[in-house]
């Protein structure tokens, strides 16, 4: 029986196991792949983390992991299928048959940007492509970029890199945008904006680097070419959260709902990093969620009796 098991081995993860190991706590982290880190491993590089600027996201991943060890956290690699609560504790099932328990759960197995599905997607991933155009919209100054989608974030973006790009193309499916209206009157008032509706990328192309993205009119059913260096997709995220979905309370998207101090509404299970309903999704917001999450789960033993 351990005080906690932390699900999840992304900055959110590492984060709780060292400050858990700080806090005296017996602990565990169960992480899927072999590897811990999460989406910062694939990052080619991280400009915006305070006091590493330019570090490369899998040197910055080894760092937080060796803290993570040096502190003592102990590893087990296997695939969470379900958690369950068991009178006063939670027991965590797993792809190989185990079961694990713990008086307190922290789950940190974070989201997913949804990806188009298309040819040169993943050869250019890092190379050009990019699901974040505020970790990555300065490597594009002075360059021509597109960004895909029509909501929030995808209008936000296209705002945020007209003021750092030469020329922003909007490549969005239909003949209106989803976001919100103040967004979209901002987004009118950039110059160098210009959005191609009715339009979605069917191939992404280049040499070592992206060069361009070929597009199909969804109406007129053309194909046309167009020249940029960067491509900036905004077409969703995906919350880690179908092994949870049936035990923890979860917003319409699959977030797991739980606030600032990372509590959710099933006394002993908290939620960290990328999973939980929040406004910003950034390695430090992850970083943050970990120490929270763990603050809350010591007032939690220290109130509950075990």
């Amino acid at each position: 029986m351990y005080d906690l098991i932390i699900i999840g081995s992304g900055p959110a993860g590492l984060s709780a196991a060292v400050y858990g190991r700080r806090a005296g706590l017996s602990l565990l982290v169960i992480e899927e792949k072999p590897m811990s880190g999460g989406q910062v491993l694939n990052t080619y590089e991280v400009d915006n983390y305070l006091g590493m600027p330019g570090m490369n996201g899998f040197d910055m991943v080894m760092k937080f992991k060796e803290h993570a060890d040096m502190a003592g956290a102990e590893y087990k690699t296997a695939a969470v299928t379900g958690i369950r609560t068991k009178g006063d504790s939670k027991a965590v099932m797993t792809a190989d048959g185990a079961v694990y328990e713990a008086k307190t759960l922290i789950l940190a197995t974070g989201a997913e940007h949804a990806r188009l599905g298309v040819s040169g997607e993943t050869e250019y991933k890092g190379k050009g492509i990019s699901y974040c155009a505020a970790c990555d919209g300065a490597f594009f100054k002075g360059r021509d970029v597109a960004v895909v989608g029509g909501g929030d974030v995808a209008v936000e973006d296209a705002i945020y890199l007209s003021r750092i790009c030469g020329k922003v193309y909007l490549i969005h499916r239909r003949d209106k945008l989803r976001a919100a209206k103040g967004l979209q009157e901002k987004l009118m008032n950039c110059d160098n904006v210009e959005v191609l509706w009715n339009r979605t990328v069917e191939q992404i192309y280049g040499s070592d680097l992206v060069e361009g993205v070929r597009l199909r009119h969804t109406i007129e059913q053309s194909e046309e070419d167009l020249a940029v260096s960067g491509l900036f997709i905004a077409v969703g995220m995906r919350p880690n959260t179908e092994a949870f979905r049936e035990s923890v309370p979860c917003d319409e998207q699959g977030y797991v709902m739980a606030g600032e101090d990372c509590t959710t509404k099933v006394p002993g299970i908290f939620a960290a990093g990328d999973i939980r309903t929040k406004q910003v999704r950034q390695i430090i917001t992850a970083v943050a969620d970990g120490a929270c999450a763990v603050s809350s789960v010591e007032k939690y033993l220290n109130e509950a009796d075990f």
